[in-house]
C-alpha cells in the first residue's frame, strides 16, 4: 500500500507542468498554444529563448530524480539486500513521473514528451550511463542544435548503453530500457518527419558558431 502512494506521489511530482507555469508567469502566454504545441523544453526554447528553455529542462530533470528517489520513504528498501526491489521500486516511481509529465493533471493532461524526466529518472537509477546519454545529447546539440534529434539520439543510446555495454542483468530493466527507445522515437515521430522534410527549427543557441561559419565560407 505505502508503495502505491509513493507511485501516486511520483506522478503527481512528474505532473508539475513546468514550461506552461513559466510560461503563464512571465509571459503571459500558453507555450502549448505557439511553436510545436508541445510543454516542453524543446518547445520553451524555441519559443521563449534557451535561458527559459535550459530551466524548464533542469526543472524537469529533477522532477524525474526527485521521484525516483522516492523508495527512501520507505527504509526496509534501504538494505544491500533489496537491491532488486529496490531497482523495481525506482522504476515504476520514474515511469509514473513520467506519465505525469506526459498527462499532467495540473495542466489538463496535456504535456511534454517525457525525455528530460526520463533523463532524470536515468541517473537516479543508473548515474553512469545517464551522464554518457547526456554527452551523446549534448554532442548532437552542438552538431546540429536539433534538440528532437539529440533526444531521440540519447534514448537509442540509452538502450544500447544498458542491453550491451554495461550489460545490465535485471530483466525489468532492460525491458524498461528497450521502452525507451521506443518511447521516444514514438513521441517524436512529428520531429522525425519534420527533420526529413527540413522543417524541423533549430534552438536558439551556438547560433555565433554557424555565424563564425558563414563568415569564413564567404571568405
Amino acid at each position: 500500500m505505502n508503495e502505491v502512494l509513493l507511485i501516486i506521489l511520483a506522478y503527481l511530482i512528474g505532473s508539475i507542468p513546468t514550461s506552461v507555469w513559466v510560461s503563464r508567469h512571465f509571459f503571459d502566454i500558453d507555450i502549448r498554444e505557439y511553436g510545436s504545441g508541445n510543454a516542453g523544453a524543446t518547445n520553451t526554447y524555441r519559443i521563449l529563448g534557451a535561458k527559459w528553455g535550459t530551466f524548464v529542462m533542469v526543472v524537469d530533470m529533477l522532477k524525474g530524480i526527485v521521484a525516483t528517489s522516492l523508495y527512501i520513504l520507505l527504509p526496509h528498501y534501504l538494505g544491500a539486500s533489496h537491491e532488486l526491489h529496490r531497482t523495481n521500486l525506482m522504476i515504476g516511481l520514474g515511469l509514473a513521473s513520467v506519465l505525469g509529465h506526459i498527462f499532467p493533471v495540473w495542466a489538463d493532461f496535456k504535456g511534454g514528451k517525457g525525455v528530460a524526466t526520463l533523463f532524470g529518472m536515468a541517473i537516479a537509477i543508473q548515474p553512469l550511463v545517464a551522464i554518457c546519454c547526456i554527452g551523446v545529447f549534448l554532442l548532437v546539440l552542438y552538431l546540429t542544435r536539433f534538440v528532437s534529434l539529440s533526444s531521440i539520439l540519447a534514448g537509442i543510446a540509452f538502450m544500447v548503453f544498458i542491453l550491451f555495454i554495461f550489460n545490465e542483468k535485471e530483466p525489468l530493466y532492460r525491458i524498461f530500457a528497450i521502452l525507451v527507445a521506443l518511447m521516444v522515437i514514438l513521441t517524436h515521430q512529428k520531429n522525425i518527419s519534420r527533420i526529413f522534410k527540413g522543417t524541423e527549427g533549430k534552438v536558439p543557441i551556438l547560433k555565433f558558431r554557424d555565424t563564425h561559419r558563414k563568415r569564413n565560407s564567404k571568405d
